[in-house]
């Protein structure tokens, strides 16, 4: 979004985006609009009408790109409904999405890391590719808003991010707790904000009995923008494979990232993928959303608060 509206000014880009997602992206200054829809309830029939009423409108505007870098059914399906001028989208073999698509943007090499694939998407476009901008520009009303909320000022930060969607990409509660003991004895200096959504709040539950007079419980709390605000004040983020990891790593925070079923080197942190952490096991990486492995959850329950104690001390001597 960033490179298209640097190499093209007076574009207009719109952005098709799960509404649980669109506050990230609101009144973003290179947009022109969002156009949200429930991917819970892609597939009933009774919001079809509704999907048909989006898809006449992306049609009026005859797009004249139309790219899909997520390469499911789904936005498959919609790219093509959209019947823009030229369509795109990653080789990627899963649901047949490919096949919607005018051009394939192959994947380079099997471990190229997907923000590379997707800017190669750019490439193809004839693009320029260089980096020289801010990734997410600061929303100075929500900042000024956590600073009204919550004890911001004047204290250190770092921040743990405990949950994940799937529940194998969890490094164990009970590590985490661990580790703030650790934390809390070896750095004075810094209070915890433990984020994550409202699911995650069990989570914050446990993890916060470690230190409760050094933490600040904010799962379920936190709207998207308020979470993107909290990382850009912390100087460091602990976080599983999930969505504020990236946030953090398209921050420029230092991120300490704990790997147990997912590749690192395909979707890690981008910029720091020496700083994850992954057990070598025979099962890993599986990539897949349950653990089949006799020693359940091994590749997490078995990566000590010690290693992730070493890596932070080895970000925070930087």
């Amino acid at each position: 979004m960033r490179l298209l509206k640097r190499q093209f000014p007076k574009s207009e880009i719109y952005w098709w985006i799960d509404s649980g997602l669109a506050p990230l992206l609101e009144n973003d200054p290179d947009l022109t609009g969002l156009i949200p829809f429930e991917r819970r309830r892609w597939a009933r029939p009774k919001n079809w009408r509704g999907l048909w009423h989006t898809v006449r409108w992306m049609r009026a505007q005859r797009f004249d790109w139309v790219i899909d870098l997520q390469c499911l059914a789904r936005s498959g399906t919609l790219a093509w409904l959209a019947n823009g001028n030229l369509t795109i989208g990653l080789d990627w073999e899963r649901e047949g999405a490919r096949c919607y698509y005018d051009y394939v943007v192959h994947r380079p090499a099997k471990l190229v890391h997907a923000v590379d694939w997707n800017i190669d998407a750019l490439r193809v476009l004839g693009v320029p590719t260089d980096r020289e901008y801010e990734w997410m520009p600061q929303r100075k009303d929500v900042a000024a808003q956590l600073r009204r909320k919550w004890p911001v000022t004047g204290r250190r930060w770092l921040a743990l991010q405990p949950g994940a969607r799937w529940l194998n990409k969890r490094w164990p509660a009970e590590h985490f707790a661990e580790l703030l003991r650790k934390l809390s004895l070896e750095y004075p200096q810094f209070h915890f904000a433990i984020l994550g959504g409202a699911e995650d709040q069990p989570l914050g539950k446990k993890i916060i009995g470690a230190t409760p007079e050094r933490c600040l419980d904010l799962t379920g709390q936190l709207s998207l923008p308020e979470m993107v605000e909290w990382l850009r004040l912390s100087e460091l983020l602990v976080t599983n494979d999930t969505g504020p990891m990236h946030v953090a790593a398209a921050l420029g925070k230092p991120v300490v990232a704990l790997f147990g079923p997912t590749d690192p080197r395909r979707t890690g942190p981008y910029g720091q993928l020496d700083h994850t952490l992954q057990l070598d096991l025979p099962c890993v990486p599986c990539l897949k959303q349950r653990c089949r492995w006799p020693q359940p959850m091994e590749c997490l329950r078995a990566l000590q608060p010690t290693a992730a104690f070493a890596a932070i001390q080895k970000q925070l001597a930087v």
